[in-house]
């Protein structure tokens, strides 16, 4: 059904080379086909990361009251909204597009039976700054109170270099990632309202369990950042959010998520990419 409903509301028009979308456009409707949220009421969450830094959450029905010491630290607590996933039976994905502090959101990734987790902090610059993206990312390993850590910490992954994946959002959402380095990505719309357009921004990539990675991008032509968590193992789905500037220049939080194609990869012969 899903496929027909594709084939049906194709748009094969490709989009004007000398028009680049801006964030709300192509974001619109590129949740469609992603996992189901999930309520954490009542659920208490403790971070300690690398470096010492800690992080306190405590959730309610769609708000979340928190507070941070360390690298981002909040001056007593803070409450925003929150948005819950949960990609695996153990594994859950929260994003705070906060509020309380314009232009940022953090990320968090943990996992109730390793106790291990990962925190990504999305920030839009005040200004452009010539070569840098203007949305900056920070990222972080760390572990939960909730138990005896297990497993690999969570870091940096050259996993997905060489690898050539669709992702399908929705009925006409359909973009390819091409992995070229530990610091790069290709991508290109091939349905949607960016069709024909694309581009290679900075990207970064984290595993954090098996066939579990966070991938997220910061592009430059745009004011826009990702973050995404991809389930590279039986399910092939992702996972993830947009912090940007809309074309009026607000700042604008958007949930997304879909379908995994794997289509293809690459094996380096002698000289690796950084």
């Amino acid at each position: 059904m899903a496929s027909e409903t594709v084939r049906a509301g194709a748009d094969t028009t490709a989009a004007d080379p000398n028009e680049w979308r801006s964030y709300d456009e192509f974001a619109a409707g590129i949740d469609t086909f992603r996992l189901p949220n999930t309520s954490l009421a009542g659920t208490r969450l403790s971070l300690t990361l690398d470096g010492g830094s800690t992080l306190d959450l405590a959730f309610g029905e769609g708000t979340v009251e928190w507070r941070a010491a360390g690298d981002f630290a909040t001056d007593g607590p803070l409450s925003d909204p929150y948005d819950a996933v949960r990609v695996r039976d153990d594994v859950v994905f929260v994003n705070l597009p906060i509020e309380s502090r314009e232009r940022e959101a953090i990320t968090i990734v943990y996992s109730e039976s390793t106790h291990r987790a990962l925190v990504s902090r999305s920030v839009i610059g005040e200004e452009d700054t010539e070569g840098e993206p203007r949305v900056s990312q920070t990222f972080w390993a760390g572990v939960t109170d909730a138990g005896e850590p297990s497993g690999e910490a969570p870091g940096p992954s050259r996993d997905l270099i060489g690898k050539r994946n669709l992702y399908r959002y929705s009925p006409f959402h359909l973009y390819e990632h091409v992995y070229v380095s530990s610091q790069r990505y290709a991508w290109q719309c091939v349905q949607g309202v960016q069709r024909g357009h694309g581009d290679m921004d900075m990207s970064t990539v984290w595993k954090f369990a098996d066939g579990l990675y966070l991938f997220c991008f910061r592009e430059f032509r745009i004011a826009v950042a990702s973050v995404w968590l991809h389930d590279l193992g039986y399910q092939l789905m992702t996972t993830g959010i947009f912090l940007g500037l809309t074309g009026d220049g607000a700042a604008e939080h958007s949930r997304a998520g879909g379908h995994i194609y794997p289509i293809g990869s690459v094996e380096y012969p002698d000289v690796q990419p950084v």
